[in-house]
């Protein structure tokens, strides 16, 4: 498997995605907003863009699918329930569901809902296991929930299913937040030397190659991912002073996430 990160320099930080087989050169474009530059890309390394994948249905997400459509005549997959939001959905997608790319890749579709619930994550298994994230999960982060989004929903997005996967998966998410989000672990969690460590490296990043996290490395950065930790949860208790002394894990999620929706 191939993955080549796009990175779009527009206003809302977009990543896309062209995920290529080596054998046949067939690939799947992931959230294409900037349709020129994946056509581009995928014109330079000699592949031919076959499917394009939605993680969600929001249009800095699907506003690049009719160009790719019209210069390639590949097929748009997303969430099944997505069908009215996305024009020309072509195969609505279920848990379970196995997106093939050629002969080399194969990926399975993971019904992620939080920031909306229509939202479908990639995982690629193998030695080398990778997740494409779209707008759940960010580098250091979590996916708002604004538009059409659940916290609740997030919540067991990240418990049930995330948090469970293999520790040296590659984060691929749909958005470069990566700064500001290690900046509000700093505010949760003063003295994360991981985190502050990161933040140095990565400030001022080219993010044309944009570092790319695993699971294990956000288990360390990302305060979604750090519930039962007795400094967050202190810090927690500065803000929202009616918090109980024992709080479950879902209570944390959603109050460090309703903080950051105005961090």
């Amino acid at each position: 498997m191939i993955v080549k990160q796009i990175w779009t320099a527009n206003p809302y930080r977009n990543f896309n995605y062209l995920v290529a087989c080596s054998q046949t050169g067939e690939a799947l474009a992931i959230d294409p907003l900037d349709s020129a530059r994946c056509l581009q890309t995928a014109k330079e390394e000699g592949w031919e863009i076959t499917q394009i994948l939605n993680t969600h249905e929001h249009l800095d997400h699907i506003g690049g699918n009719q160009a790719v459509v019209e210069a390639t005549g590949a097929k748009v997959l997303a969430h099944a329930k997505a069908a009215s939001a996305i024009p020309g959905l072509f195969r609505g997608l279920i848990a379970g569901d196995v997106i093939k790319v050629g002969k080399t890749v194969e990926l399975e579709v993971l019904d992620t809902p939080g920031h909306t619930l229509c939202h479908v994550c990639l995982v690629a298994h193998g030695d080398q296991p990778a997740l494409f994230s779209g707008d759940t999960l960010f580098n250091a982060g979590a996916g708002n929930c604004h538009n059409g989004g659940n916290v609740k929903a997030l919540f067991q997005t990240f418990s049930q299913q995330l948090n469970r996967l293999p520790e040296n998966t590659r984060i691929y998410p749909g958005h470069d937040y990566i700064e500001n989000n290690l900046r509000f672990t700093l505010n949760r969690e003063p003295d994360n030397q991981t985190a502050a460590d990161l933040l140095q490296q990565v400030s001022g990043q080219d993010v044309n190659h944009a570092l790319v996290t695993t699971l294990q490395t956000e288990r360390e950065i990302n305060t979604f991912f750090r519930l039962g930790q007795t400094r967050v949860q202190a810090q927690l208790r500065v803000d929202f002073p009616h918090l109980p002394a024992d709080m479950d894990e879902e209570t944390v999620f959603t109050q460090l996430r309703e903080l950051r929706n105005r961090w």
